[in-house]
Order: structure tokens, then sequence, then C-alpha cells
């Protein structure tokens, strides 16, 4: 009894729209291949011969009647079904070899294996064993577009046998070649014919038709004739495949997938790069953007800190400008010694000022004098370069001691002398010099010249007034800003009768200042945030005409055997290399701005927070998600025969 056939066709039909109806490239065909044999199927062009090897592999299915391998019904088949006896049981060659020109001889050979699950070791031992077989063992590493046309044909027939191919599917397998090579190409095809594989050859050369036992003519999708030139060799059993590990985890398709993603993006790399541009210029932007709002914000809290976070600032009149401010005398030093004994108070100076000639040893500058308390520098919180500040004793005792600031310091002492000690005139009135300050208090400028001299000594020795310009009372940590800020208009508000004064409340030009800080980071953030999209955009649309470049390569990886899910995953991570890799740059570059700011001494600071990377590389990888999967979708759903049939 006959074993039952491995391949079978029972009235298979293919069916194409036409303009004007329904082109029949196949018309109900009747076909039994049985293990083992070498057919040949001849026809001219046209005829529907391709067609029915399509069918006959896999790479398309019948528009009716049934197709078998094995008595499997193929229509009852799903695409990772189907892929996977295109994987384990089918070898193609084609006429135009179909090899991917990024990699290596050894690397389009190992390809189906990769499919397959087959170890790295493994699928690269027997890749090399079927080179050096079919004689290109000295090929192994040479690149598609470095081998002879024979030489790629015997690349396409060592990737058909990588898996085991139990059948060969040759379509046109010396159309290509010159006499010689096609020669050689029948003479390995009829040695694993031999060995034990089943053949099936498409051609409409009968000459190459004769090497085949069997020959099957096919003209306008119907079969012809079905003879046999001679009798089949023995059949021999196919050499065991080696010994396959089970199926890798994930983690392992994951890392296979970006290996190839790696190689395709080497293998264009220009494409690659403009395709990251986008998103490299959106994320430097973003995290430019944060780390300048972080650096500004920054320094503008530092300002404000130097003037005392929970300090209240207290001027005579009702408001900033007032014109009748200047008559208003009533804010006194019995008003700071009231304010000193208040529970809720830390220190309190008082404020005097006044506008000055200061001259030292012929050097001549305008400076501006602050009559202030001994708490003064504890109250703005200052620290000193060169020695003290003048105490209470000073103040009490009208001493004409000052502290300069370090402009003032650097103007009248220009040869860097020692500024301690020294004595200056301020006026008319000489001062003995005690101590410099590292930095002004925020607020002044940094090229005028500032001098903190007791206040007593400035309203009697140089403005004989006995009223004060300002009040500054520094809260305890421990009472509530606003609190306090109450309290002391209650207070100064008894004192006088009535209310002829304003307070300044510091923490309130924080928030103030640090909200529109936070709007204008966001803001700057936004536009930063839609440049990021753009370039998502970008990668989409990039990728999208990858898919479009490389139909065929995606084709050629379904017909050895890729699932759609390994394409999928190969395109997505491809996108999401390319927009990590971005977003690394991206960093980077922002990275670098901010060192070049630094370097040069620029006043524009840039703090980087790790979070604001860390939110730059999920930027990225959710931009390579996003914007990944609909041309890596778009991949995964082409047909294996029309995305083969694209060039």
């Amino acid at each position: 009894m006959d074993a039952p056939p491995l391949l079978r066709l029972v009235g298979a039909r293919r069916d194409y729209p036409t303009g004007d109806g329904v082109f029949a490239a196949l018309a109900g065909v009747d076909l039994e291949i049985r293990a083992g044999e070498m057919v040949a199927i001849v026809g001219a062009s046209g005829s529907g011969k391709s067609t029915l090897m399509n069918i006959l592999g896999c790479l398309d299915q019948p528009t009716a009647g049934t197709y078998q391998i094995a008595g499997r019904d193929t229509a009852k088949l799903g695409p990772d079904d189907l892929a996977a006896l295109r994987r384990e049981r089918f070898g193609f060659i084609f006429q135009r070899y179909h090899l991917l020109a990024a990699l290596s001889a050894a690397g389009n050979v190992e390809t189906p294996a990769i499919y397959a699950g087959v170890p790295r070791a493994a699928r690269r031992s027997r890749a090399r064993d079927l080179l050096v077989r079919l004689g290109l063992g000295e090929r192994l590493s040479h690149r598609p577009n470095q081998l002879s046309g024979g030489q790629q044909q015997r690349v396409s027939i060592a990737r058909a046998l990588i898996n085991g191919g139990e059948i060969i599917l040759a379509d046109e397998p010396t159309g290509a070649l010159d006499s010689a090579s096609g020669e050689k190409v029948m003479e390995i095809l009829r040695d694993l014919h031999a060995e034990g594989h089943t053949i099936i050859l498409v051609t409409h050369d009968m000459a190459v038709a004769r090497h085949a036992p069997r020959i099957i003519e096919i003209s306008d999708g119907v079969i012809v004739a079905d003879r046999k030139s001679r009798a089949d060799a023995p059949s021999a059993s196919l050499a065991p495949l080696p010994a396959r590990a089970p199926r890798p985890p994930p983690a392992h398709q994951l890392a296979e997938s970006a290996r190839l993603a790696l190689v395709a993006m080497s293998a264009h790399k220009l494409r690659t790069v403009l395709t990251m541009l986008g998103v490299i210029i959106g994320i430097a932007s973003v995290v430019s953007v944060v780390a300048i709002g972080n650096g500004s914000r920054g320094q503008i809290m530092r300002q404000i800190s130097d003037l005392g976070t929970n300090t209240l600032d207290l001027y005579p009149g009702k408001d900033f400008g007032d014109l009748e401010a200047n008559k208003v005398e009533t804010l006194t030093p019995s008003d700071v010694e009231a304010l000193r004994k208040q529970p809720y108070v830390d220190s309190v100076t008082p404020g005097v000022f006044t506008t000055v000639a200061a001259r030292h040893r012929g050097v001549t500058a305008n400076a501006d004098v602050s009559g202030v308390g001994a708490d003064f520098f504890r109250v703005r919180g200052l620290k000193f370069a060169e020695g003290r500040g003048f105490d209470a004793e000073a103040v009490a005792g009208i001493r004409q001691d000052v502290v300069l600031d370090n402009t003032s310091r650097k103007t009248l002492f220009p040869h860097g002398a020692t500024a301690v000690g020294e004595t200056i005139m301020l006026g008319q009135t000489p001062a003995r010099v005690v101590g410099v300050i590292e930095r002004k208090p925020s607020g002044g400028r940094d090229s005028s010249l500032a001098i903190y001299a007791p206040y007593t000594t400035v309203m009697t020795r140089m403005l004989g007034v006995s009223h004060l310009g300002s009040v500054t009372v520094r809260v305890s940590d421990k009472a509530p800003i606003d609190a306090a800020q109450g309290a002391v208009t209650r207070l100064i508000t008894m004192r006088h009768g009535k209310k002829d004064f304003f307070i300044s409340n510091n923490d309130q030009i924080r928030k103030m200042v640090e909200k529109t800080a936070r709007t204008m980071t966001l803001l700057i953030s936004s536009i930063a945030v839609i440049s990021l999209v753009v370039g998502g955009i970008g990668v989409m649309n990039i990728m999208l005409v990858s898919v479009t470049e490389r139909t065929a390569e995606i084709g050629l990886r379904m017909a050895v055997g890729a699932r759609r899910s390994d394409i999928l995953r190969q395109f997505l991570i491809e996108a999401v290399l390319i927009c990590v890799f971005g977003g690394a740059i991206g960093v980077a570059l922002a990275l670098g701005i901010g060192g070049l700011l630094a370097s040069v001494g620029s006043e524009l600071v840039m703090r980087f927070s790790p979070l604001s990377i860390v939110a730059a590389f999920a930027c990225s990888t959710v931009i390579g998600v996003a914007f990944g999967y609909l041309p890596a979708r778009s991949a995964a759903r082409l047909e294996p025969i029309d995305a083969l049939g694209r060039v």
C-alpha cells in the first residue's frame, strides 16, 4: 500500500480581482506529491506555476479548494501555524536569491534557525558546515554584494537546509546564473534529492526540468500534463537535525530581536541618524529647559533666601512709590526695641540710607551707606570674608566702624591690600573698616559700592535725623510668618496711633517668584514637549517609509519562518532603540551645553536633576513604543507573498 501524499491539492483555485472582474491564476488544480520526490513544474510566463509554488510553500492560500500537508488542512491553520510549516518543513530557493544585504553569508544562512529557536552556537556551527559543504568555506563573512550569482544561490540553498529543508521549493533556481553555475546548482539539488529531500522545481526551461524524474506542465492555471521521465531514486532518510534546546524564553527572543534591529540600524546609518534627530532635539530641549528652570529658580530662591524667607520689612508710607513717605518720621529706634522684645521675633535691625563720596588714598567713588543694627548680618544671613561685623556696643557708642562689601573693597583697595583696620572717608566723616562681607545682600546692584555702618552713626554724624528709613524683622523659625506679620502690624499701629507704614513679606515674594518660575518652566517645557512629539511623529513616518523600503525583506523573513510577532517585535524594538539612543544623545548634548556654559562662566546656570534625566529616557521609550507600534504592526500584517512580490 502506497504511503499517503506529503502534499495534496484538491480543486485548488486562486483568483485575483481585476478591474473587470476576477482573474483565475489557478483554475481547479488537483495534485499529489509524495515525500522524497523530485518534481519539476513547467510552464510559460503567466501559466500559474509561480502561484502554484507559492501555495505549496504556504506563502499564499487558495481562494477555493483544499491544500493538505501531511494530512493537515492549511485552511484551518493560523498565521503562526503557517509560519511554523515554512520554518520547519520548507526551504525556499529564489531566482533572485533574496539574501539580506546587511548580513554575511553565514548570517543569511542562520536566519531561519533564529526563528526556530536554535541556540546561537548550534546554528552557527550548522551554517558553517553547510557553507563548507557547498564550497563556500572561505566566504562565510562575505556580504551578498561580495559574492557571485552562483555563490549567492548556494548561500540560498544552505539557508533552505539550515532547519532541515524536508521540502525544497526552488523557483527558477538557475534563471539568473550562467550555464556552469546553473549546472552546479542542479547538481546540488540532485544530491539533496538523493539524500531524501522532496524537491519541487519551478521553471520555464525544459532542460532544467529534465533533471527531475517527474515533470508537471501547467497552462492557464490548469495542469495539462503530469508524467514521469524515469523512476525516482530510492528515498533515503533525512539526516537528523542537531538536538534542539527547548524554545528560548522571552528574554532570549528579545535579545535576538534587538540584535537584528541593531544590524538593520547599522546597515542604514543615515536613515537611523535622521530618524534620531527629532528625538535628540526634543530630549535635549526638555532636559535643558528643565535644567535652566531649576538653575534659575535656585538662583532666585537663593537670592530671596539671602533676604530671608522669614523676614518682614517695614517701610514708612502706604506702599512702594508713596510720594508722602518722606514726611513720615514715626518709625524710630524705639520701635526696634519694642519689636526685639516680642516672643515671635528672632532678631531685628533698623535701616537708614544715604549716598556719599567714599575716599581712600586718592581713590574716590560714590557709595551707598546703610545704617544698620548689630543684628543686620544675622538677619540677612551674611558671612565675612575678612574681619567681623560691629556689635551692640558699637551701635550704642555711635562708633565710626564700617563693613565693606567685596565691590567696595576692590574699588577702594585696588591692589589687594588688606582693608580691615584701614581708615576711609565717608564724605566728611572718617570711618574704620572692621570687616568685609563675602557678597552683598540680594537686591543690591553688583556694580554699586555698599558700605554698612551703625545706624546711630549714620543718623547722628551723617544725616542728623532721629527717624528710620526701614526696619527688618527676622521671625522665629517656630512662628508662622503670616501670624507674625499680623502681630507686628498691630503692635506698630498701636505705638504710632495709626497705620502710617506698610510691610513687605519676603515669603510672599518668594512664593510669587517661585510660582512665576514654575509657570515659565512649564510653558517652555510644553514647547519642548511639542518638539518631542514632533520628533516622535518623525520617527513614525520614517519607520513607515522603512517598512515600505524593506517590504521584500519582511516577506523573506516570513518565508523562512518568522511569525507575525517576530516581525512586530523586531520593528518595535528598532523604533525603541532609535528613540533610546536618541534620548541618550539628547541628554549628553544637554549635559554638554551645561558644561560649556559653566566653563565660560555664564550667568545662565543649568542644574540637572536625575529625575529629569530618567524622565527623558522614559519619554524616549514611550515615544519608541507609541510611535513605533503602527509601523511595526503594519509590517507584521503583511502577507508573505505580497511582501515578496515587491522590490
